[in-house]
């Protein structure tokens, strides 16, 4: 691995920074969604293509939710349910 590589993520600020670490969550600037990188549904995405442009990163789930970010239902339903019924996000 090279010593030298630096990956770019979010902050809590919702603000790029160089990081040494890798990003363990990717992001939709646009629908302000947070998942796993493995997540089938932005797989999809990035596949169909235009979801790339909109990509993110964030070092934890703590950096994700700051940043004003919701978990994704997909790839994350325990944090999405603990979400959808907590008082931070406006009713549907």
């Amino acid at each position: 691995m090279n010593a030298d590589k630096r990956w770019v993520l979010l902050d809590a600020h919702g603000e790029s920074f160089f990081s040494a670490q890798p990003g363990t969550l990717g992001g939709h600037r646009g629908s302000r969604i947070y998942g796993r990188l493995d997540c089938p549904a932005a797989l999809r995405a990035i596949a169909r293509g235009g979801y790339v442009g909109q990509r993110v990163f964030f070092l934890d789930e703590a950096s994700a939710h700051a940043a004003g970010y919701r978990p994704c239902a997909r790839c994350l339903p325990l944090a999405y349910a603990a979400w959808r019924t907590s008082s931070h996000h406006p009713p549907p």
